[in-house]
């Protein structure tokens, strides 16, 4: 808006006693000599415009905080399980190791089948667990190495598979919802030499 200097007590109005009485009310310091209604209205516009646009640059302002906050609420209570998930991914590794490692013979044996199911009925608990929280595991065998997600530990040289492909993995990976939560440690094929 417009800044009028401070008026003295010799110039305060107008001599001319229309518009004098045209500015009767106007603050003295909305006055310079010689100002016309017209003049304090055009500069009373500009004020108003200017505290428009400041008014809706301070609602977009608070407009983009609430989203802000909004999306660091909604982050929070997607990811808040991250920590705990990747603690209790080292007790899914191992039942999927000890599950791996039962004989045949032993699942035949009628004293075993019931401790066997019961081992393999918790695997499929963790895992719906797992994706009822948006933990899903990551695929990795047969598949082009993707540093996004798979951390190559070794390499085997290899002629049926072009290099870079995932041969085998060591340890499974996971996402939590669009996250990594743990990258697929793999061994990748390479050239032989």
């Amino acid at each position: 808006g417009r800044i009028h200097p401070k008026m003295t007590e010799n110039d305060t109005r107008p001599q001319d006693p229309e518009i004098a009485a045209e500015l009767d009310g106007v603050p003295e310091e909305m006055l310079e000599t010689g100002d016309t209604l017209a003049d304090v209205v055009e500069a009373l516009k500009a004020d108003l415009e200017a505290a428009k646009q400041d008014v809706l640059y301070a609602k977009a302002e608070t407009q983009n905080v609430r989203r802000r906050m909004e999306k660091e609420v909604a982050d929070t209570r997607t990811y808040a399980a991250t920590a705990f998930a990747r603690d209790i991914l080292s007790v899914a590794d191992n039942l999927a190791r000890a599950l791996e490692t039962i004989p045949a013979e032993l699942r035949a044996d009628d004293k075993m089948k019931n401790l066997v199911a019961g081992l393999e009925a918790t695997g499929r608990e963790i895992e719906k667990v797992f994706a009822s929280h948006g933990i899903s595991r990551i695929a990795a065998k047969g598949l082009p190495l993707d540093p996004h997600q798979h951390q190559a530990m070794l390499e085997i040289p290899s002629d049926d598979v072009d290099p870079g492909t995932v041969l085998q993995e060591l340890q499974a990976g996971y996402m939590i919802k669009d996250r990594l939560l743990r990258a697929a440690m793999v061994a990748v094929a390479k050239k032989p030499d």
